[in-house]
């Protein structure tokens, strides 16, 4: 039989970050800090009026956009919330999580051996996408001693004349870094001189501590150069629900919608109603959970102080990125061991590329009573070493 296999699937590794929860699901007593999901509830206000489109049996389609209203919606928070003018009808549309909006941008920009430029430590999926999508992944590899921010000179270096996209994951997962106005305007010229566009993943730019989100699109030439990606997962705690959201030149975003128009058909029903609703009345609730977070993001950088283990200050999203070179073990090695014996689970360094190694992705998205006792066992574990 011949092999009915892709080999560009073949050849991608899983995701990195799934195998140590699969162990974990079946360990007893063991803390897990390595998902980036909130530990809140969907604030009630929001999974309301889910329950009511439901009770009112608005279970059809949308159109493949999503609801005019929520599209409505998404473009009067994006002028509230970093200055940019989008149309709602051409310029935005719903998707099944901000996930989707990162596939379907790649799918829609690229031709075979275009380039997108990664910097890294980065979210797992802009990598395998862009291959998936016929493009050529070149990585750009954040330093610590720059916060894990991407510098112009790193750009520049970085740039060759197949390069078409450039991907900024800030605020960063895994690393919390975030990039200023001034960072941004240090390569906003050289982004326009070498006529990129660039791919704004926006997901955490509510999760921001000690100086508000800045957005690429707001910064003077570049907004028709822009695609913004951002979603509801992270800010309003509604990972289950699904649901992100592109805004970008029009060119791009239809053909964007004609993939997704094949492949998805529309987000789900249920879940843009409730969007509507978070969008409209949920800014207290993400004030109180970035306080919460804000507050566990201090206690850990303390912890981490006190252990003796490095760890610069991250500025957004809800994740720790703590080095562990003075120890002699790989991230790997350090992640397994940590997990046999202490039974906490972290997320090595390089799941989310090769210049992680050296460091562990460690989430406080999870209760301040789980962060001491996990802690505590790190503690334990490394004045053993």
């Amino acid at each position: 039989m011949r092999n009915p296999l892709s080999d560009v699937i073949v050849s991608m590794p899983p995701s990195g970050i799934r195998k140590f929860f699969d162990i974990v699901t079946e360990m007893e007593d063991a803390i897990s800090l390595g998902v980036g999901e909130p530990d809140f509830d969907t604030p009630w206000h929001i999974r309301k009026e889910g329950i009511k489109s439901l009770e009112l049996g608005k279970t059809f389609y949308t159109s493949n956009s999503g609801l005019k209203e929520l599209k409505n919606e998404i473009a009067n928070y994006l002028q509230r919330k970093i200055g940019v003018s989008y149309d709602a009808n051409s310029q935005t549309f719903v998707t099944v999580g901000g996930s989707e909006a990162i596939d379907l941008c790649f799918r829609a920009m690229l031709n075979p051996g275009d380039e997108v430029l990664i910097p890294q430590p980065s979210y797992v999926s802009y990598y395998p996408c862009v291959l998936l999508a016929g493009g050529r992944p070149k990585v750009i590899e954040l330093k610590r001693e720059n916060e894990f921010r991407l510098t112009r000179e790193q750009l520049v270096a970085a740039i060759s004349d197949k390069t078409k996209i450039l991907v900024l994951p800030f605020p960063n997962n895994p690393t919390g870094a975030v990039m200023t106005k001034e960072d941004l305007e240090a390569i906003r010229d050289v982004i326009i001189e070498n006529d990129i566009y660039v791919l704004s993943d926006e997901i955490y730019s509510e999760l921001t501590y000690g100086g508000e989100h800045t957005s690429i699109a707001s910064l003077e030439g570049m907004k028709d150069r822009t695609i913004v990606i951002n979603g509801f997962s992270k800010a309003y705690a509604m990972t289950g629900w699904r649901l992100g959201y592109a805004a970008g030149p029009k060119l791009i975003i239809e053909q964007m919608l004609k993939i997704h128009q094949y492949a998805i058909m529309c987000a789900p029903t249920t879940s843009q109603y409730a969007a509507v609703e978070a969008l409209r009345s949920g800014d207290e609730d993400v004030a109180h959970m970035r306080d919460e977070y804000d507050m566990r993001r201090k206690y850990l950088l303390n912890r981490f102080k006190k252990i003796g283990m490095d760890c610069f200050e991250p500025r957004g999203a809800f994740y720790m990125f703590p080095g562990i070179s003075q120890y002699g073990m790989s991230s790997d090695e350090f992640a397994n061991k940590l997990l046999q014996e202490e039974k906490v689970a972290v997320v090595p360094g390089t799941a989310f590329g090769n210049s992680g190694e050296g460091f562990l992705r460690i989430s406080y998205a999870y209760s301040i009573e789980n962060l001491k006792e996990a802690l505590d066992r790190i503690e334990h574990f490394v004045s053993k070493l």
